[in-house]
C-alpha cells in the first residue's frame, strides 16, 4: 500500500531544488545573532518569533517597498566571512533535514562586498559554508549535495565579471550562472556579452524571466541569450489559450502559441515557485497557478521555494500545497522531482546516479 500523503511523509521523500536564494532563506535567530555581531541596529525586532513573522507579513503586504526591505536586512548581515559561512552551512542543513538530496542555491557575490570582502573571498566563504553544512547533515544521516549558481544583478553592469567568476569556480562547487532583479526595463539582452562568454565556455546558465514581465522576457531569455532554464517562467501561460473553468475543460480546448510550443518541445525547464509566485502577483492563487495546467500538458515543470524565509516555506510545504490543491499523488511528486534532477547543472552521469540511487528508491518505498 502507498504511504499516506501528508506533511510528515512528504518530508521523508527525496527532493530536488533548483531555485532558492541564499539571502532569502536565513533563520530569524541567525539574522539577530549576526546583526549583533556587526553592530547592525536596523532590525524591526530582536525576538526570533517576531522577526520571522515580520518577514512573512512584509512579503505578503503587497508593498514592493516592504518586500524589498526584507532583503536589505538579510544582505546586511551577510557581509563577513563568518556571516556567509554560517548562512550557507545552515542552508545546507535545513534543506537536508527537509529531505532535499540535491539543491542549487543562487546568490549574488556583488551584494556582499560592502564591508571589504573581495568577490573571491565571498565565493570562498560561501562554498566553505556549504561544505560544512553538507558534512554536518551527513553526520546526522542526511545526504545532500549543493551546487552554487552565481547571480548577477540585471540592473547593474557586472554581469560579465560575475560570469567569469562563475567559470573560474566551475570545478570548486559553482555549477551555473543566473541573472536576477527587476525584469521590466532591464531585459536580459543588456547582458549579451556575459551570455556569449558563458556559451563559449560551455557553461550552464538560467535567467529570471516570465515572472514580473511577460512573454517578451521569456523569448529574449531563450532566443537571444540561450538560457538553459527559465527562472519562474510563469507567464508562458499567456501563450496558451483555453476555454472552460475546470482543468479538464481547459486541457481539452488548449491552443498553444509558437513560443509555448517551442518551450515544451525543447523541454526547457521551468523553475516554478508557487508560494512566491502568489506573493509577487505572478499568479493569483495556488488553485489558479499555471503549474496545474502546465504539468498536465507535460511541460518540464519543476517545483521550488525561491525565498524560504519570506514565503515561510520549504520544499515539503510546496509539495503539500500541490497535493492538496491538484490532488497530486506520489507518482506526480516523483515526476516533478525527476524533472528537476534531469534539469540540474551537473554532469549527466551524476544526475543519473542521484535519480537511480536516491530518488527512485525513495519514491518506490513510499509508493509501495
Amino acid at each position: 500500500m502507498p504511504a499516506e500523503l501528508n506533511p510528515t511523509t512528504i518530508r521523508t521523500a527525496p527532493k530536488v531544488l533548483l531555485h532558492d536564494h541564499l539571502d532569502g532563506g536565513l533563520r530569524p535567530q541567525t539574522i539577530i545573532d549576526l546583526a549583533a555581531g556587526i553592530g547592525y541596529q536596523k532590525l524591526p525586532s530582536t525576538d526570533a518569533g517576531e522577526l520571522g513573522q515580520w518577514f512573512i507579513e512584509s512579503a505578503n503586504s503587497g508593498s514592493l517597498v516592504r518586500y524589498l526591505e526584507t532583503f536589505d536586512h538579510t544582505v546586511a548581515v551577510m557581509q563577513t566571512r563568518e556571516g556567509l559561512h554560517r548562512v550557507a552551512s545552515e542552508c545546507a542543513q535545513d534543506l537536508a533535514a527537509d529531505g532535499v538530496v540535491y539543491a542549487e542555491i543562487r546568490w549574488a557575490p556583488e551584494q556582499h562586498v560592502s564591508e571589504g570582502l573581495s568577490l573571491d573571498e565571498v565565493v570562498d566563504a560561501t562554498l566553505e559554508g556549504f561544505a560544512h553544512g553538507t558534512q554536518a547533515a551527513s553526520e546526522k544521516g542526511q545526504s545532500i549535495r549543493i551546487g552554487s549558481l552565481l547571480t548577477a544583478m540585471r540592473h547593474a553592469a557586472r554581469s560579465r565579471e560575475i560570469a567569469e567568476l562563475a567559470v573560474a569556480y566551475r570545478d570548486r562547487g559553482v555549477v551555473g550562472f543566473d541573472i536576477a532583479g527587476a525584469e521590466a526595463g532591464f531585459p536580459p539582452t543588456r547582458h549579451l556579452d556575459a551570455f556569449e562568454y558563458l556559451r563559449r565556455e560551455n557553461f550552464h546558465f538560467t535567467i529570471h524571466a516570465g515572472e514580473a514581465f511577460g512573454l517578451p522576457s521569456i523569448w529574449e531569455a531563450i532566443q537571444w541569450c540561450g538560457a538553459d532554464r527559465l527562472g519562474h517562467g510563469v507567464r508562458i501561460i499567456d501563450d496558451i489559450s483555453t476555454t472552460g473553468e475546470s482543468l479538464e475543460q481547459q486541457i481539452a480546448s488548449v491552443q498553444m502559441g509558437r513560443l509555448a510550443q517551442y518551450v515544451r518541445d525543447k523541454r526547457i525547464p521551468l523553475e516554478m515557485c508557487p508560494s512566491s509566485n502568489i506573493q509577487t502577483g505572478a499568479a493569483p492563487s495556488i488553485a489558479a497557478h499555471p503549474i496545474g495546467l502546465l504539468r498536465r500538458l507535460q511541460f518540464r515543470v519543476t517545483v521550488n521555494t525561491d525565498n524560504r524565509l519570506m514565503s515561510d516555506t520549504s520544499m515539503s510545504k510546496e509539495m503539500t500545497l500541490l497535493t492538496e490543491t491538484f490532488g497530486y499523488d506520489w507518482t506526480d511528486l516523483r515526476w516533478l522531482t525527476i524533472n528537476a534532477m534531469k534539469s540540474a547543472f551537473i554532469p549527466f552521469d551524476e544526475r543519473l546516479a542521484i535519480i537511480n540511487d536516491q530518488i527512485k528508491p525513495g519514491y518506490e518505498a513510499l509508493i509501495g
